[in-house]
């Protein structure tokens, strides 16, 4: 079963089960999934991704602007979406997979990050955002 459809069959518990906000998100996150699907892209993982850092954005704009009830909310819908995406690495899977990916591409300076970053990305698969991918491999070329 893919994520659309667990996503369709959450929407139906949580409407019964009267869960207004949970509701709303499941809607717009199945709304988001129909349409990359008509438009062709098979990847639901990106689309949930897009959404939740969405919401990151959005969260931290409203506390910025002091708006904490709108962070909250927007907080709570990127929870929601999170419990669909895989497992985020953690801190020391992540810097193995770097220190490997430096070690393959032979590079050496941080001139080298655009040699580096795609073979991560590429081992990463959506289990780690690409800021924090991306500062993981900074730190590793800084040290090489």
């Amino acid at each position: 079963m893919g994520i659309t459809e667990d996503v369709k069959s959450d929407l139906v518990v949580a409407m019964k089960a009267g869960e207004r906000d949970r509701v709303t998100t499941l809607r717009l996150v199945l709304s988001e999934l129909q349409k990359a699907a008509k438009e062709g892209s098979a990847d639901e993982l990106a689309v949930l991704r897009r959404e939740r850092k969405r919401r990151a954005e959005a969260e931290q704009a409203f506390r910025d602007g002091g708006r904490g009830e709108l962070a909250d909310a927007e907080a709570a819908e990127s929870e929601i979406i999170s419990a669909y995406l895989p497992a985020e690495l953690d801190d020391a899977t992540l810097a193995e997979l770097v220190a490997r990916a430096v070690a393959s591409t032979g590079a050496e300076s941080a001139k080298d990050l655009g040699k580096v970053m795609p073979v991560v990305m590429a081992e990463v698969a959506g289990r780690a955002d690409g800021k924090r991918v991306s500062e993981q491999v900074r730190a590793a070329l800084a040290s090489a």
